[in-house]
């Protein structure tokens, strides 16, 4: 089977690495899926959105002239996804559906702004907090009482 840039395929996974895991193809070639073409969202650990053995569909993204194929789980079109097996590590984020966040309505510039504003003075806060646990609970006025 002749493969070409931008086809979509069935093949089954080969074998799985920290950065991307490989999938056998038909025609009996090996490609590659890079760890950021696994979901439309940030893959810390692959195997929780993959196994070995699994079927999984891919798009062919390029063709090395050295014979290197690179794939993309997450390119391919919008169709009906096939169930995936649970993960071996219950309530890991691989559990759960990516989906886009919903918006009901177009926020204004002001409610954004305040929103900015609410969460930037929490993280100072926040941060405010920990940096004073962290000083030891000296301070100036305590030395100045010993003399």
């Amino acid at each position: 089977m002749q493969l070409e840039v931008g086809a979509v395929l069935e093949g089954k996974v080969t074998g799985i690495t920290n950065f991307g895991a490989f999938v056998e193809l038909p025609g009996g070639k090996t490609g590659m899926v890079h760890i950021s073409e696994v979901a439309p969202t940030f893959v810390k650990e692959i195997r929780d959105y993959v196994t070995e053995n699994q079927i999984v569909k891919v798009k062919v993204l390029s063709i090395n002239p050295d014979g290197k194929i690179s794939l993309s789980m997450k390119r391919v079109g919008h169709g009906p996804r096939q169930a995936r097996p649970a993960p071996s590590h219950p309530g890991r984020p691989g559990s759960y559906e990516w989906r886009p966040p919903r918006r009901s309505e177009p926020a204004n510039f002001e409610d954004m702004m305040t929103k900015f504003k609410q969460t930037s003075d929490e993280k100072m806060s926040d941060l405010k907090h920990c940096m004073e646990s962290k000083r030891g609970g000296f301070s100036k006025r305590g030395s100045n009482q010993a003399k």
